[in-house]
C-alpha cells in the first residue's frame, strides 16, 4: 500500500481476477473489477480525466460550476472529483434511474436535477447543455470528449497490457456506455496486442449498432434525435437511447471484431451468479458483460484467455429490479435454521 496526497489517487490499478465456478473447462477466463475505484464504478477514471484535462486546457476556470448529464456513475465520480477540487456540480439525469445513485451525488455535495422518464438519455443532455449555455457552466461532454477516451488510453489499456505482459490475451470483452472505454482501451489493444479479439456487447432490447441504422447528428458530434432501434433495458448506463459519438468513431475505426445482443434476464442472473459463485459483488452492466464473456468462452478454442470488464459494484441497484427478490425479512428456511436451537428466537407468527 502507499500514502495518497488525495482520494484522487487511488483511482485506477484495478484488479484482474480469474473466474473459478463459472469458468468453462479449458478456458482462462478473467475480469477487471473496476468497483475497486474509489467511488465504485469505472467512470471515476472518466471523471478524473475530463475535469483534468480542462484544467489544463483553461477551458475549466477556478470555482466555476461543472454540469453533466449522467444515469449515474459519471455523476458519482464527478461529485467525488468536484469535491476534492472546490468544483460546484450539477447533475441532470433520467428520474427512471435508481434512488440510491441521486442519493449519493447529493452526499456527494453535487445538486441533481431530474429530467421525465418519457425523454430518456436525449432529453438529460438537452437539460443538461440548456443549463451550461444559460449559466456559463462547463459541460463535460462525457459522450463526446476525447479525455474520456484519452484517459483510458493512459490508464486502463496500459493496465491490461502490463497484466498479460509475457503471456496472451485472445478476447477483450466489454459493452460500450460512453464510449470512452471502448476507444481507449481498444486502439491500445490493436496497436500493442494485435492479435486480442475485441467483443463489444449490447442490450438485445436496445440493439444501436446491430441495427445497421446510423445515428443522426448534431454538428458537434453529439445525437441529434433517439436512435429508432432503442428500447428499454435494465444495464442502466450500458446503453443511451443514442450512439455517442465516442462509440461511433470505434464503429467507423472498424477494431470491433463481434458484437453479441444480451438479453435483459441474462444480466440479472448473471450478476447474482458472479456474487453467489465467484464472491464478486457487481452490478446489472457487469453481469451483462459477464454474460457475453461466458459466449465467448463456450466457443473460444482451448487455452483461450479472456477478459471481461466490469464496470461497477452491486450497490448501486438496491432498488432496482436486481434485487427485487432478495427479501429483507427472515425466509422460511431460516427460520427454521433459527428454531432448530432454543435461544434467541422471535416469538411464532
Amino acid at each position: 500500500m502507499a500514502r495518497f496526497e488525495s482520494i484522487l489517487g487511488t483511482v485506477g490499478n484495478t484488479p484482474v481476477v480469474r473466474i473459478n465456478r463459472l469458468a468453462p473447462a479449458g478456458v482462462n477466463l478473467y475480469v477487471k473489477i473496476e468497483a475497486f475505484n474509489p467511488l465504485g464504478s469505472v467512470k471515476d477514471r472518466l471523471a478524473l480525466g475530463v475535469i483534468e484535462a480542462a484544467e489544463k486546457s483553461g477551458e475549466l476556470k477556478p470555482g466555476q460550476t461543472v454540469i453533466e448529464a449522467t444515469s449515474g456513475n459519471t455523476g458519482i465520480g464527478l461529485a467525488m472529483v468536484c469535491a476534492q477540487k472546490g468544483y460546484p456540480l450539477v447533475v441532470t439525469m433520467a428520474e427512471q434511474f435508481s434512488i440510491e445513485r441521486r442519493k449519493l451525488m447529493r452526499f456527494l455535495g453535487a445538486k441533481v436535477v431530474l429530467t421525465p422518464a418519457a425523454g430518456r438519455a436525449v432529453a438529460m443532455v438537452t437539460k443538461a447543455v440548456e443549463l451550461a449555455k444559460t449559466h456559463g457552466w462547463f459541460l463535460t461532454r462525457q459522450f463526446e470528449n476525447e479525455a474520456n477516451a484519452d484517459m483510458h488510453s493512459r490508464t486502463t489499456a496500459r493496465e491490461i497490457v502490463d497484466d498479460f505482459k509475457g503471456d496472451k490475451l485472445d478476447y477483450w470483452v466489454t459493452g460500450y456506455g460512453t464510449g470512452g472505454t471502448l476507444k481507449g482501451v481498444s486502439r491500445v489493444l490493436k496497436k500493442e496486442m494485435p492479435n486480442t479479439k475485441i467483443i463489444v456487447c449490447e442490450p438485445e432490447d436496445a440493439s444501436l449498432l446491430t441495427s445497421g441504422v446510423a445515428q443522426e447528428r448534431n454538428s458537434d458530434g453529439s445525437a441529434a434525435a433517439p436512435h429508432p432501434a432503442f428500447k428499454p433495458h435494465p444495464m442502466q448506463g450500458w446503453t443511451p437511447d443514442f450512439i455517442p459519438k465516442l462509440t461511433g468513431d470505434v464503429v467507423d475505426m472498424k477494431v470491433i471484431d463481434q458484437i453479441i445482443r444480451i438479453p435483459g434476464p441474462d444480466s440479472l442472473k448473471m450478476s447474482m451468479e458472479l456474487a453467489q459463485k465467484e464472491g464478486i459483488f457487481v452490478g446489472i452492466t457487469a453481469g451483462a458483460s459477464f454474460a457475453g464473456a461466458l459466449r465467448v468462452a463456450a466457443e473460444a478454442p482451448k487455452g483461450s484467455t479472456i477478459l471481461c470488464m466490469l464496470p461497477d459494484t452491486g450497490e448501486r441497484y438496491l432498488s432496482t429490479p436486481l434485487f427485487g427478490n432478495v427479501p429483507a425479512d427472515m425466509t422460511p428456511e431460516e427460520i427454521e435454521i433459527s428454531r432448530s436451537t432454543p435461544s434467541v428466537q422471535f416469538p411464532a407468527t
